[in-house]
């Protein structure tokens, strides 16, 4: 289940792509750790690795739609997602170059213009990043008070005057897809960070990765410029999000991934007190529990995965999926780090390892990124339909093809979440229920939507963020559980996922039973409906033995 790159060949993976996966997990293993050490401490902009991908064709052959390349070319979710997995294995820095060309390529390839389609192409193809320009320092996010501006010329284009804050590559990026207005409203264009009016200021961040401070200063802007107008621009902003920051679950995993080497083979061979710090019985529910949530947020991500590429305008079931990614995956990411960091201690804040990288990189991707409660009220909007009117609808199946995802670039209007319909969750579980603590997860989650029925949420309830936050997180375990479900494999690493996912259910059961806005009939429920796993002896020793099997299994070369 663990990312190695001794042994790593994604033999389920058309032959190029696997060459060209095969040869980043190279670039990297041949550079060596103390380069990749050094250039993050230095903060040293990683040329090399984009001379790398432009001398392979790497983001060119990923992320070019078959529509707009040729040969290899192609949007595949699929392939697209080991290679993030990759690049965060390595360090967030190289994954976030990669991520935001992902972003900036959004309103581009869901543009009707063919020149502006042509012209990102042949960007792509010589080698040059790209940049998603939404943000902007006095309302972050906020599309709807961008101070971009577009004024009228006399030449029937525009100047654009403003300034954009937090914008990955904006330093070289060859296209910044830039958000903004018009007297008529909305747009989306396109700018070139080496134009004379485009005035780079600063970098936001102390790190590798450039997340620039940029202003227009009566920037030119043509009429084949302009990707979108109008209500097209914003839904093009919320869609490429959709696209784009599905990245982050696979970001999170990678990162995880070579951190749980380093943490397990320094714990298993560090003697303390005349014996392997393994042996206490702490250290090693801890590193169990970190490798079975490490192992579950692999197993969603990959089904997700499966969701997005069989999307369709009648199956949207993937936009659920996808703020759980962003949010779900990402925070079991930083308590697999934390997990670890308990067991190594002041090992974790050496210079010379990944850890103390993994350690603070974490943190960006569910706080910067995928902003948690945020996505919480996001994925509430599904809640209804997901639980109570379920629709029957073909099994989605495992889709590792090569296959171009286009539907991705034309998803439409970026409305009516609530009204997607889902088919029924309990399938997923009744194909599990003779696994002990599937069934025991199956009777919290059936006495949540009991909760929901019987003790709903008051409309002075619904009003309060903090109590819906709460109820979020109890309704993220049962669709987090459905897709693991879906994906299962090991039936002794899936009892121990639902041990944990109980756990957690009853960890956020009594924080709604504290909540001050809690009713006394839903604190009733909440107590009611804390349980303990079903343990068994032989399935913890077997977690065990895969968790000592990675000890010294991979170290990346000096």
């Amino acid at each position: 289940m663990i990312l190695n790159p001794r042994t790593y060949d994604p033999a389920h993976l058309d032959a190029e792509s696997r060459r060209l996966l095969r040869a980043t997990v190279d670039f990297f293993e041949e550079r060596g750790k103390k380069a990749l050490m050094a250039g993050y401490i230095d903060r040293a902009w990683y040329s090399d690795f984009l001379d790398f991908a432009a001398k392979e064709g790497l983001f060119a052959t990923f992320l070019t739609p078959a529509a707009d390349g040729g040969g290899d070319t192609r949007w595949d979710t699929a392939r697209n997602a080991e290679l993030s997995e990759i690049l965060g294995f390595y360090g967030l820095d190289f994954w976030y170059t990669w991520q935001v060309t992902v972003l900036g390529l959004g309103p581009v390839w869901q543009s009707a213009n063919e020149k502006a389609r042509a012209h990102a192409a042949q960007l792509l193809a010589d080698g040059h990043v790209m940049a998603f320009a939404l943000s902007e320092r006095g309302h972050g996010a906020d599309i709807y008070a961008t101070d971009m501006v577009l004024t009228p010329a006399g030449d029937g284009g525009f100047v654009a005057n403003g300034t954009k804050y937090y914008i990955g590559n904006g330093n070289v990026a060859g296209l910044v897809s830039v958000f903004g207005k018009t007297p008529d409203g909305y747009v989306f264009f396109k700018a070139d960070s080496r134009h004379p009016a485009y005035h780079l200021i600063d970098n936001v961040v102390n790190k590798q990765m450039y997340v620039s401070t940029f202003e227009l200063r009566d920037y030119p802007v043509r009429e084949e410029d302009i990707l979108h107008s109008g209500p097209a621009a914003f839904d093009a902003a919320l869609n490429t999000v959709n696209i784009g920051k599905f990245n982050l679950c696979t970001a999170a995993i990678g990162i995880c991934e070579h951190a749980m080497y380093e943490a397990v083979t320094h714990a298993h061979r560090r003697m303390l007190y005349g014996k392997p710090v393994t042996d206490f019985a702490h250290v090693r529910r801890e590193l169990s529990d970190a490798y079975i949530r490490l192992v579950a947020m692999k197993l969603f991500s990959d089904r997700a995965v499966d969701y997005f590429r069989s999307a369709g305008p009648d199956d949207r079931r993937y936009l659920l999926f996808n703020p759980m990614t962003k949010m779900k995956v990402t925070t079991e990411g930083e308590k697999v780090i934390d997990l670890m960091w308990d067991v190594i201690a002041a090992k974790g804040f050496e210079k010379d390892t990944y850890f103390d990288k993994a350690a603070m990189d974490i943190r960006g991707l569910p706080k910067l990124e995928g902003t948690v409660h945020v996505n919480l009220a996001l994925i509430l909007k599904f809640m209804p339909n997901y639980l109570f009117n379920p629709l029957e609808l073909p099994e989605v199946p495992a889709r590792p093809d090569a296959a171009d995802d286009e539907f991705l670039f034309r998803q439409g209007p970026a409305r009516g979440l609530g009204a997607i319909r889902f088919h029924d969750w309990r399938i997923a579980f009744d194909a599990h229920a003779e696994l002990p603590n599937v069934a025991r997860f199956r009777e919290q989650a059936d006495g949540f939507c009991d909760l929901l029925q019987d003790h709903a949420p008051t409309a002075e309830q619904q009003k309060d963020l903090d109590f819906l936050l709460s109820v979020g997180h109890l309704f993220a375990l049962i669709v987090y559980g459905q897709l693991i479900l879906e994906k299962a494999g090991d039936p002794v690493l899936i009892d121990e996922i639902f041990a944990v996912l109980i756990r957690d259910f009853s960890a956020y059961a009594t924080e709604l039973h504290g909540k001050t806005a809690t009713t006394e009939s839903q604190a009733a429920w909440a107590l009611a409906h804390v349980r303990r796993p079903v343990s068994d002896e032989t399935r913890t020793a077997e977690v065990w033995r895969q968790v000592v099997a990675l000890v010294g299994a991979y170290e990346m070369k000096p």
